[in-house]
């Protein structure tokens, strides 16, 4: 039985994600104020509250610049020949994701069962794991899932041939040995030293390639690989590295053509997070033109941040290639707790609110400290730590000014509410259940127009 949609566009089921709007709100959506629980999320779209209605700390996102970079890469891919697997662990939001597939995304990129298991429960009809898939359980729920949905597509990676053995040993234990068109796509994954997983040398990757061919359950696919544990910045040493990662992407490749091992008639290659898309086009987009499909899985792209990804991202403060250049769209928000010391100040947000692994949060503004004033832009504060629960906000002391409440020479006092720019999306939305989309994160008291669910 053929894949009715083998080669057709990512699905989703919008009326599993519209349903997401009647979730009742309450004590357990910690963006979400009391006097809203009890509201659908329909309801608080109507209510339209404002940021000031909002508890902190919070975590927002802006509308605007979400369906900026949506736009962006979209097009950016599409004026290259690129396809677009975004990688959805980033936000693992389907309300997001759907966006993606509407701007064209050729699939969902996830990490593991568990987030396919979300994508499955949207209706995603084609889903990337960039990840080995070794657990009996999770392969013999992906078989049930292919042999119950004739549009449904999975992609697994492999860098080993003891991963292919041990795939076919639990799929031939489920379905027999019998051949079976519900076969699940493999990606022969190609590592780099010093690297994430995969095979580390061009003799080990083509012997999974050739073990892919031999499980009647399994259907060699293509390729792919990681290059963003190779590099971690943009100078010329880091992105001749990348370069050279690919170009054994590309290796791996044109041997398996070569050798007429591919089972599929548009073999996938399959590189680039959100730091070297530009080199994945420089290096891979030439294979296009041979009949390969070229995915990129960008994920953080979509969010962006004020961190990490502002200074690596090709499109982001020092541009790499065409393009308008992405926008922040995640803010954190916090209000000054204690100020216990000149130069210091503590804030209500700590490690289980805000990402910190790429960077601690920067202060951008100080929110309106009375109705009719403006946001002010505040500079000379550093954020030293983050505690559980706290944030650590120092400044340069010149001897004037005190430890109390509120010292005109002080830049902030306690109660006021500061906008925070943050640093990888990747492990800032992981930390809330519902997320308050605002209209305008440099607006005096920004309008809530969503609230986008995850599922981690």
């Amino acid at each position: 039985m053929d894949r009715t949609n083998a080669d057709g566009p990512c699905r989703v089921d919008r009326d599993e994600v519209a349903r997401l709007a009647d979730e009742r709100t309450g004590w357990q959506h910690q963006a979400v104020p009391p006097a809203l629980w009890g509201a659908t999320v329909a309801e608080v779209r109507e209510r339209r509250p404002r940021l000031s209605e909002l508890p902190t700390p919070l975590l927002t996102l802006t509308r605007p610049a979400l369906d900026h970079n949506v736009r962006v890469l979209a097009d950016w891919c599409a004026a290259r020949g690129l396809d677009l697997a975004p990688h959805g662990k980033t936000t693992m939001a389907p309300q997001l994701w759907t966006e993606q597939i509407d701007a064209g995304a050729w699939a969902i990129t996830l990490a593991n069962q568990a987030q396919l298991a979300v994508a499955r429960a949207f209706g995603v009809t084609r889903v990337m794991v960039a990840n080995s898939m070794i657990s009996p359980l999770a392969l013999r729920w992906v078989a049930d899932e292919l042999a119950a949905h004739d549009d449904l597509q999975v992609l697994v990676w492999a860098d080993s041939v003891r991963t292919v053995d041990l795939m076919h040993a639990a799929l031939a234990a489920h379905l027999g040995d019998a051949a079976t068109a519900a076969r699940i796509d493999v990606l022969v994954e190609r590592g780099g030293a010093g690297g994430r997983t995969g095979a580390r040398d061009l003799d080990t990757a083509l012997a999974v390639a050739e073990r892919v061919t031999t499980s009647p359950h399994l259907r060699l696919a293509g390729v792919a690989g990681y290059e963003g544990a190779l590099a971690h910045d943009s100078d010329d040493h880091s992105r001749d590295v990348v370069r050279g990662y690919l170009r054994d992407l590309v290796e791996v490749h044109e041997r398996i053509a070569a050798a007429g091992w591919y089972e599929t008639a548009v073999p996938v290659v399959s590189a680039g997070g959100s730091a070297y898309f530009d080199l994945v086009d420089e290096v891979l987009s030439p294979l296009v033109a041979t009949g390969a499909r070229v995915v990129l899985r960008s994920g953080a792209y979509v969010v962006h941040d004020d961190g990490f990804y502002r200074h690596i991202s090709p499109l982001g403060s020092e541009p790499r290639t065409d393009g308008p250049g992405f926008r922040a769209a995640m803010h954190g928000w916090v209000r000054v707790a204690s100020h216990p010391e000149p130069g210091l100040a503590l804030f209500d947000a700590g490690k289980r609110d805000l990402p910190f692994d790429e960077g601690l949060p920067e202060v951008q503004l100080r929110r309106p400290r009375a109705d009719g004033d403006a946001p002010e832009p505040l500079t000379g504060l550093t954020v030293t730590a983050l505690n559980d629960q706290h944030g650590f906000l120092t400044w340069p002391v010149d001897g004037a000014g005190g430890g109390d409440d509120g010292v005109a020479s002080e830049p902030v006092r306690i109660g006021d509410e500061l906008r925070l720019g943050l640093s990888h999306p990747c492990t800032a939305m992981d930390k809330w259940v519902l997320v308050p989309v605002i209209d305008d994160a440099d607006a005096a008291d920004p309008v809530v127009v969503d609230l986008v669910r995850t599922w981690f």
